[in-house]
């Protein structure tokens, strides 16, 4: 049993009542909102990279910081293996504390570190410091462990440690097995 197509009203052209309009005459407005109006977040505003500024930056061995927070992926691992880092699904392995140690210290340990214990240890932690005591409040250590943990070949990705184990002081290492 079919029914039959239903019909559309169609509007008389002649007819001087807009049918928009006859549906909205019995509506009243909303009282007004006593908590105010919401703001509209605000802009974030990029810093400006002048090539100049990145060249020598890079050219005196130094990391401009910009992407330091976020961590990093080998080109070719997932991304997947950063969250999971970031979370705490990797138990490190081993610990290395560098608080007190030079810049040029600290390389050389962590490079050390990771030599003896890439084939062992798939996750290690290194424990930098977040820089409060050091001069002007700017973290050396985690910029320069951090720019030689991208250039070492055995590690995969690295990312901020969970807040139990160190926060943004301590980096958590997933090293090639």
């Amino acid at each position: 049993m079919s029914r039959p197509p239903k019909r559309v009203k169609t509007p008389d052209p002649d007819s001087d009542i807009d049918p928009l309009a006859q549906a909205m005459a019995d509506v009243v407005p909303l009282a007004p909102d006593h908590r105010g109006r919401v703001r509209a977040a605000p802009a974030v505003s990029q810093r400006p990279r002048a090539a100049t500024a990145a060249s020598s930056a890079s050219a005196a061995g130094q990391d401009d910081g910009i992407g330091a927070e976020e961590g990093y992926v080998a080109p070719g691992i997932d991304r997947r293996e950063l969250r999971k880092l970031k979370r705490g699904d990797y138990e490190p392995g081993s610990v290395l504390d560098l608080h007190g140690q030079t810049a040029d210290e600290a390389v050389a340990h962590v490079k050390q570190f990771i030599d003896t214990r890439r084939h062992s240890q798939r996750c290690v932690s290194i424990v930098h410091g977040r820089g409060l005591h050091s001069k002007g409040n700017v973290s050396v250590l985690k910029m320069r462990v951090r720019q030689y943990l991208r250039r070492h070949p055995a590690v995969l990705a690295y990312a901020d440690a969970p807040r139990t184990d160190g926060g943004s002081g301590a980096v958590y290492v997933l090293l090639r097995k």
